[in-house]
C-alpha cells in the first residue's frame, strides 16, 4: 500500500467520523430546511407500490443481449457482426474475417 493511498484511507476515516459525530447537528438541520418533510411527501405521492414494481423490472430488464452474457461467462464468444462462434484467442472471425 502506498503512502498516497493511506494518506486518502485516513482522510476518508476522519471524514466519516467527523460526519457520524455531527450526525445529529445535520438531521436537523435539514428538519429545519424542510427537506425531511418534502421527501417525505414524494415518496407518499410518487413512491407508490406500482411505481416500484415498474423501477424494479426496468432494473432487470436492463441487461445486455443474451449472446453477450453468455460469452460475459465463458461459455463461449461469438463474432458481432455474423454470430459465429469463435475459437481460442484470436482476434478475428474466421467465417467473416471482421475485428472481434
Amino acid at each position: 500500500m502506498t503512502l498516497g493511498i493511506r494518506k486518502l484511507v485516513v482522510l476518508v476515516l476522519v471524514a466519516a467520523i467527523f460526519l457520524l459525530a455531527n450526525l445529529w447537528f445535520v438531521v436537523n438541520w435539514l428538519e429545519e430546511k424542510g427537506v425531511i418533510d418534502c421527501a417525505k411527501q414524494v415518496r407518499k405521492d410518487y413512491l407508490t407500490g406500482t411505481a416500484i414494481t415498474i423501477i424494479v423490472a426496468l432494473l432487470i430488464l436492463l441487461v445486455r443481449p443474451g449472446r453477450e452474457a453468455v460469452s460475459r461467462w465463458g461459455l463461449g464468444r461469438r463474432c458481432p457482426v455474423c454470430d459465429a462462434r469463435l475459437s481460442g484467442r484470436g482476434s478475428y472471425c474466421s467465417e467473416c474475417g471482421s475485428k472481434a
